[in-house]
């Protein structure tokens, strides 16, 4: 079965895809050439081979270089958020576009790299400067956990190893097909403020340089 989280990314990613040279930020190993084929690749981890090898906190480019950002999954991997915003916002020009999806409800990966979750607003309070173009929630909440059961599956070794991944698969199915069950959801106990998608992944976020 196809990543919840994968198909959900790249269904995203096809709206902005472009020709244009883009600067891919944490590029890893990821695969998007057929949405962004004239991309540059920064990774911090040569073995992934990107076209050069820099920390996101300090980019080796010029000030207001680049056009369009990508910069997928990478933000919860790197020790210092608000650095990685300056230095994306340094090399963007101004109305430039920064796309950038990040984590929230999610398993320990990559470790020990891993070092921070964001819910929405967090991430809005990271791009107050920026002018905000949207952001979107990757999953709803029961598809949440079933990403989740998911990643138990990718992570772990279990018991009863053929009957478990059965019932995981069936649980996993279970849940991706239960959103329709959610009639309203709150951000508190008490029921006070509506929210949406509570338990999501993670979040897509696009903002443009002002």
């Amino acid at each position: 079965m196809k990543k919840i989280t994968r198909k959900n990314l790249e269904k995203f990613l096809k709206k902005y895809a472009t020709d244009k040279k883009i600067l891919d930020v944490g590029s890893g190993g990821s695969s998007y050439e057929r949405f962004f084929p004239n991309r540059l690749s920064v990774d911090i981890d040569p073995e992934r081979k990107p076209d050069i090898v820099a920390d996101a906190q300090n980019l080796p480019f010029q000030n207001e270089e680049f056009d369009f950002v990508l910069c997928t999954e990478m933000l919860e991997h790197t020790e210092n958020p608000f650095a990685v915003e300056k230095e994306l916002h340094r090399v963007l020009k101004v109305g430039g576009t920064l796309l950038l999806t990040t984590r929230f409800v999610y398993p320990l990966h990559d470790t020990p790299h891993d070092y921070w979750r964001f819910t929405k607003y967090g991430l809005l309070k990271i791009f107050r400067e920026w002018e905000l173009v949207e952001i979107i929630a990757e999953t709803s909440s029961f598809s949440t956990i079933a990403a989740l059961l998911q990643r138990i599956q990718f992570q772990s070794i279990l018991k009863a190893n053929k009957l478990s991944k059965l019932l995981m698969q069936l649980f996993i199915v279970l849940f991706d097909n239960l959103n329709w069950v959610l009639h309203e959801e709150y951000g508190d106990i008490k029921r006070k403020n509506r929210e949406e998608d509570i338990m999501t992944t993670g979040y897509y976020i696009v903002v443009k340089k002002k």
